[in-house]
């Protein structure tokens, strides 16, 4: 990765110079290298110099200088220039980048794959959606994250597990139960309302229509109490399936999905308060147990299991993240959350520490909330008040593809407008319909008849700046799959797909692909190979199909 490559360049020229006593024997910061933000300035900058300068007690300009004279730049560097006030700006070597070219074609599929994660087995935990209604766009936005951030950590060399966390246990199901009874007596005229703090949406209707289709009204033989249980379980299966269902057409699939209630039928909220007992960090009082989490620096304390005997959705927290971190011995858990859950975070962390567990290995990611437009108007979501527009609906109205795109295009903790119009246009305006395009455009062009054999061909006649700007285009992809991935952040792919596409556009509009030199033809088809593949790369790390034709409408 030539980033990489000039990072180490630098460090070795500063030790030489240190070595040299040109520059003092201060302690160096890491050396950090980015892309130059004006093409005229070169190709990558660092500005070590300027955050030596107070360590080294010199000029950030002469120390760049030292640097410089230091350096002992290999082929892929043509020139390096030391620019005010103490920037190194390199430039590549345009034969070196059209050697890329063959290069980027020679790794295909795993062009871009990175080892940083050297195995570590991550657990990624998304979605998560109570059963008790089906998604809407807000959780959409955490499978787009979740099963975006999963694609790049494989990537980067991490072990993946995706899992969805079923909350079929507590309060809320209880609810949910006496609202799918009440929708399924009233399929047969019975008087019996939803409750007050039940689901009153028009989907259990649905529900309770298919149970009573299915098993007929023996339900109301039964006491209410056995007959919402039953129905309860029915009901919740009926959701999964739907919930499977939308998640499937997103193209999100999971490893594992696991249920809260397992932690209690099979011992395992007990084992892990018992885990919290044996290291002091439970008491009773007020007839409740709780965590003490005030002695490992918290406000205050938690309940486990309040004074009726009842745990609480903490200890099912607790159970859960003892299994996930301590009995299967993940190195890392990832929970994708709601930002509507930061106040559980630090309580979360503290219960980790208090296991034993180093607090690093639980990350925890919150995103906001999505405004869904239509026709400038805002539309509601609320599953508890049952006015809400499904994911599903959403999937059928713009597709996936424009789903997963915008859903993972801004950084989570920004609220985003999903606009429903413009994911479904047919224009450059539409950024996923604009990326996809790019992929189509190389794509179409080499299915043309009469495209010759092009393995032969020699890259460095490829020196148009529209190619060797979209030649320097496909060499980010590595770095932004490793940034992406050590920060966690997938919505870094959707931003260089949007200058993928930009690149690969201009060199279409600017570079006739068939012309009449046959040579520079072959040459050129193999960027036009190289620039597809990258692209079906970038797409899939976020979900995204790259589609060989695309509809075109005029002004595209």
């Amino acid at each position: 990765m030539i980033r990489d490559d000039i990072r180490t360049l630098i460090a070795e020229a500063v030790e030489r110079a240190q070595a040299n006593q040109q520059l003092p024997q201060v302690a160096v910061p890491d050396v950090q290298v980015e892309r130059a933000k004006n093409p005229a300035h070169g190709d990558y900058a660092s500005s070590l110099a300027l955050r030596m300068s107070r360590a080294a007690r010199m000029n950030p300009m002469d120390i760049a200088s030292v640097i410089a004279t230091h350096l002992q730049l290999p082929p892929a560097v043509e020139a390096v220039q030391v620019a005010p006030p103490g920037f190194l700006n390199f430039r590549l070597s345009e034969g070196w980048l059209a050697d890329q070219v063959d290069a980027i074609l020679g790794e295909g599929t795993e062009y871009a794959r990175a080892t940083i994660g050297e195995g570590q087995r991550v657990q990624v935990e998304f979605v998560s959606a109570n059963p008790t209604g089906p998604l809407h766009v807000g959780t959409g936005r955490g499978a787009a994250l979740g099963d975006s951030l999963a694609r790049v950590l494989e990537r980067a060399g991490y072990s993946v597990h995706r899992e969805y966390y079923v909350n079929d246990a507590g309060s809320r199901m209880e609810a949910f139960n006496q609202s799918v009874y009440a929708r399924y007596a009233q399929q047969f005229d019975q008087p019996v309302e939803v409750p007050e703090d039940g689901y009153p949406g028009d989907y259990l209707k649905d529900v309770a229509a298919t149970i009573a289709s299915e098993e007929g009204r023996r339900y109301l033989d039964q006491s209410r109490e056995e007959a919402s249980v039953a129905l309860g379980r029915r009901g919740m299966q009926l959701l999964i399936d739907q919930i499977r269902h939308d998640l499937d057409q997103m193209n999100v699939q999971f490893d594992n999905w696991y249920y809260e209630q397992s932690l209690f039928d099979e011992g395992r909220v007990q084992q892990a308060l018992d885990a919290l007992r044996q290291r002091g960090f439970v008491v009773e009082r007020e007839g409740a147990v709780w965590f003490t989490s005030t002695a490992i620096g918290d406000d205050k304390d938690n309940v486990l299991v309040r004074s009726n005997g009842l745990p609480t959705y903490f200890a099912s927290d607790v159970a859960y993240h003892y299994d996930k971190l301590v009995e299967r011995e993940f190195d890392l858990a990832i929970d994708i959350w709601g930002a509507d859950h930061q106040g559980h975070v630090p309580r979360m962390k503290s219960v980790v520490s208090a296991l034993g567990v180093d607090p690093s290995r639980l990350v925890v990611l919150l995103y906001q909330l999505v405004n869904l437009i239509r026709d400038g108007q805002l539309l509601a979501m609320g599953k508890r008040t049952g006015a809400f527009v499904t994911l599903r609906e959403v999937l059928d109205d713009v597709g996936s593809d424009a789903v997963r795109f915008f859903l993972v295009a801004r950084s989570p903790d920004a609220m985003m407008d999903f606009d429903l119009n413009l994911a479904k246009a047919h224009s450059n305006e539409n950024p996923v319909y604009w990326v996809q395009m790019a992929h189509a455009r190389m794509c179409n062009i080499l299915r043309q008849p009469g495209v010759p054999e092009y393995a032969d061909g020699d890259v460095h006649l490829l020196t148009h700046p529209n190619e060797l700007a979209l030649v320097r285009e496909l060499l980010v992809l590595p770095a932004i799959v490793v940034d992406a991935a050590t920060a966690l952040a997938p919505n870094s792919i959707t931003e260089y797909a949007l200058d993928l596409a930009r690149a690969t556009h201009r060199f279409y509009q600017e570079c006739q692909v068939m012309g009449d030199h046959p040579e520079l033809s072959k040459a050129r088809l193999k960027l036009v190979a190289a620039a597809r593949d990258v692209m079906r790369i970038t797409l899939d790390l976020i979900g995204v199909s790259a589609p060989e034709y695309m509809e075109r409408r005029e002004g595209n």
